[in-house]
């Protein structure tokens, strides 16, 4: 298992798909989402894609949530199952499943985040931090020349327009090279996504504030910068950082 989950998302009404679909890409812990409008899609997918997680709508036409949940469940590598629904009197049925968790729409955002959480565990995302690898350095292109960043010398990146900002001990670095794919590369090396566009050290972290509606402004060592913590990562964030 990877340090980042794959998903697939299964609900006939495009509006709800384009929801959850929002609200998960908000997760530094979901790598790719795709999509499925009907139950028989939804096992085609489960099996060319092996999503790590199905979040499952339960009223669909034809093919049922339930139905696709008992068919998935002869698969090899079953993935998670989350059903994502309106319709409350399901729930019990669900769990004879295995359902991990159990969404209402309209969904509320502090119960995706403890699903999230609770996916992690389950598909053990983060327990083989740093067993097995080589600390090595990150190579940054400036002007053609190549530098090798120490990364606990990094204190945090940025995404600006294109570019990507990398602020270190020594100084200030740019790169094409996306969050995303940086976030990929060093999820393992103590780096963690804060907000869409900030990707910090977690060794560098010395003050969390709260400032408005759910969300906290962040204090680095060595850095008089103050960067916001948006509401969906401060529980996973704090999970990381505190004994």
């Amino acid at each position: 298992m990877g340090q980042l989950m794959n998903v697939l998302i299964v609900d006939d009404e495009p509006y709800n798909r384009e929801e959850l679909k929002h609200l998960l890409s908000s997760f530094p812990q979901i790598q790719s989402i795709k999509e499925a409008e009907s139950g028989e899609e939804a096992i085609m997918k489960t099996m060319q894609h092996q999503p790590d997680v199905i979040f499952l709508d339960v009223e669909m036409p034809k093919v049922s949530g339930m139905e696709v949940a008992k068919a998935i469940q002869e698969l090899k590598k079953p993935p998670l199952v989350v059903f994502a629904t309106a319709y409350p009197q399901f729930a019990a049925e669900a769990f004879r499943y295995d359902a991990v968790d159990y969404l209402l729409k309209p969904y509320d955002e502090e119960q995706l985040e403890e699903t999230i959480q609770r996916l992690e565990k389950k598909l053990g995302l983060g327990k083989q931090e740093n067993q097995g690898k080589t600390l090595g350095k990150l190579a940054v292109e400036v002007e053609g020349d190549i530098h090798y960043l120490e990364l606990k010398d990094i204190l945090y990146m940025s995404r600006i327009e294109k570019r990507t900002k990398l602020v270190t001990m020594q100084g200030e670095f740019d790169t094409k090279m996306p969050l995303k794919e940086l976030e990929n590369r060093l999820l393992a090396y103590g780096f963690f996504r804060i907000h869409k566009s900030f990707l910090v050290n977690l060794e560098h972290i010395q003050r969390l504030t709260p400032w408005f509606n759910g969300a906290y402004h962040l204090q680095l060592e060595g850095s008089k910068d103050t960067l916001s913590v948006s509401r969906n990562y401060v529980k996973a964030l704090r999970a990381k950082l505190e004994i």
